[in-house]
């Protein structure tokens, strides 16, 4: 059993057998658990019975393609339960933002903010919005609107040469504790934003610094796009939180600004550690990297992946709202690091996510015929990390390193 844990884990992970040999044998080591990577095996194992079985498979002979059709109806019927639920773009992100229920945070000062944005005056939103120069900008619209549209009309080289660099000079005393916010954003910037709506395939984002959560109101009607957006909307509010604990403790270290500015940035160690602290040494991958680049050799090495910390609160935020709404979203929880190979028809193992990102941005992207697996993959490696350690502590620790891109055990 053991060498086919190791096998299957291994082949999900795309990486080799003896990285998890290793990161088995020296995190047994550091906390005396045994046998943790043959339990996730077993649980995964248990995972996907229950959910075949939820989906009405009763036969041997399942084929990858079957399994990956169940799913994407099963989320394509939930999708459809929590549109008829939804009142407009506003409930949608006040009902993500009491479900997350992440409290206050330590965000800029709105002066601050002000102050940033007198310093170089966004051209384009002057323009896009017909003033003639930023005093009146000010006056007249909301600064997290304004903030809001930096991301969509702004370009990105202005915005990472010219505004954000004043952000290398701002101190702990530029920030204050206040509730993290949420709102649909005024219609008037819709025309604006189709673009990025366009590439970005979804009409949410949101600001760190800022603590705040918008969503440009335009229908994207594709299926899926309501259970998409919600669940978007409750992994932003934690996400956010999980910034601002950053922000409190560089606050009371040296080089505040520029540990702020690279968490903002996304930056991920670019180093290979010596091949000798494999197992005890786990990078911090803060992005998804495999949307840019799945062979980069950080996917394959231990890593821990905050946004996969993020997706899982959020996974378990919808299990909760569905429960509490006469909704059944319970089949998803726990889902997370869940998937397995199946043959298809062609008699070739097909990995198969049960995931509920992977599925829901499979559904999205329906037409287009693309399946999505690597949010389980990342998922799967903080379950194994999170085993051994407990979730709390593996944020802790995520927190704690997270400058450094690196957890030395």
């Amino acid at each position: 059993m053991e060498n086919n844990s190791y096998e299957k884990i291994a082949k999900t992970l795309r990486t080799d057998r003896d990285v998890l040999r290793t990161v088995e044998e020296k995190l047994s080591g550091i906390t005396g658990k045994k046998g943790v990577l043959e339990n996730i095996f077993d649980s995964n194992k248990k995972r996907i019975e229950y959910a075949l079985d939820a989906l009405d498979f009763r036969h041997e002979n399942m084929r990858a393609g079957e399994i990956y059709s169940s799913l994407i109806d099963r989320i394509r019927e939930d999708d459809i339960a929590l549109g008829k639920l939804i009142t407009s773009f506003q409930n949608m992100i006040d009902l993500a933002k009491e479900t997350a229920d992440v409290g206050t945070g330590m965000f800029l000062k709105l002066d601050k903010a002000r102050e940033l944005v007198s310093l170089n005056p966004p051209q384009k939103i002057l323009e896009f919005l017909g003033y003639s120069n930023v005093q009146e900008l000010l006056e007249k619209e909301d600064i997290f609107e304004i903030f809001a549209g930096l991301r969509f009309i702004e370009d990105m080289e202005w915005l990472n040469n010219i505004f954000f660099k004043p952000y290398e000079n701002l101190t702990p005393d530029d920030f204050e504790e206040r509730e993290i916010r949420g709102h649909a954003l005024n219609e008037k910037w819709i025309k604006a934003a189709e673009h990025f709506v366009e590439k970005k395939y979804h009409n949410l984002s949101h600001l760190k610094e800022l603590g705040f959560v918008f969503i440009i109101p335009v229908d994207i009607k594709i299926p899926g796009a309501t259970l998409n957006d919600f669940s978007l909307a409750l992994h932003y509010f934690h996400e956010i939180k999980f910034y601002s604990d950053l922000f409190k403790k560089f606050s009371a270290e040296e080089n505040f600004a520029r540990k702020f500015t690279a968490s903002l940035r996304g930056d991920v160690l670019n180093n290979r550690p010596p091949e000798e602290n494999m197992g005890s040494t786990w990078l911090i991958v803060q992005r998804y990297l495999a949307k840019d680049d799945e062979y980069d050799w950080r996917l394959f090495y231990p890593h821990v992946n905050p946004e996969a910390v993020h997706w899982f609160k959020a996974e378990r935020d919808i299990a909760k709202f569905s429960k509490k709404f006469g909704l059944d979203f319970s089949f998803w929880q726990g889902m997370g690091p869940v998937g397995d190979f199946f043959r298809d028809d062609a008699g070739i193992d097909i990995l198969v996510s049960f995931n509920f990102l992977d599925t829901v941005m499979s559904l999205f992207k329906e037409k287009e015929m693309i399946k999505y697996l690597y949010h389980h993959q990342e998922a799967l490696w903080n379950k194994i990390f999170s085993e051994y350690f407990g979730e709390e502590k593996m944020e802790e620790m995520l927190i704690q390193n997270f400058d450094k891109g690196i957890i030395k055990l």
